[in-house]
């Protein structure tokens, strides 16, 4: 089964960090994923820019809006993800356990609906 794995966290811990625990933490999280890549588990992963680089789209009533920043104001905001094969959500949760930014913030694991039955051949 698949599974988004959207890291959230503080960036403005991340901003605060001294340069060598930045660059030491990126590359934990760098080692993280080569290890889900080893054991098959990883089939894409990305970092973000911050909040601050994001546009919300919104079309109501036809009308298209955008908004500069994040969706919503939170004390945590989405980090990266990671897009993983696992067995079922306890494996997911036992990979992700071992997540290095699970450490300052949080990981929802969240399974990817499959949309096979709606396509047209």
């Amino acid at each position: 089964m698949k599974y988004l794995c959207l890291i959230y966290s503080d960036e403005h811990v991340f901003q605060s960090m001294p340069a060598a625990e930045w660059e030491a933490l990126n590359r934990e999280c760098l080692a993280f994923a080569d290890g889900l890549r080893e054991g098959a588990h990883l089939l894409a992963s990305e970092a973000l820019q911050p909040v601050a680089t994001a546009t919300t789209v919104r079309v109501r009533g036809g009308k298209l809006t955008t908004t500069d920043g994040p969706f919503a104001e939170t004390k945590e905001q989405l980090a990266g993800f990671y897009l993983i094969e696992a067995r079922d959500l306890n494996e997911a949760i036992q990979l992700f356990s071992k997540n290095p930014p699970a450490r300052y913030g949080s990981v929802e694991i969240r399974p990817i609906r499959d949309l096979t039955p709606f396509r047209t051949a």
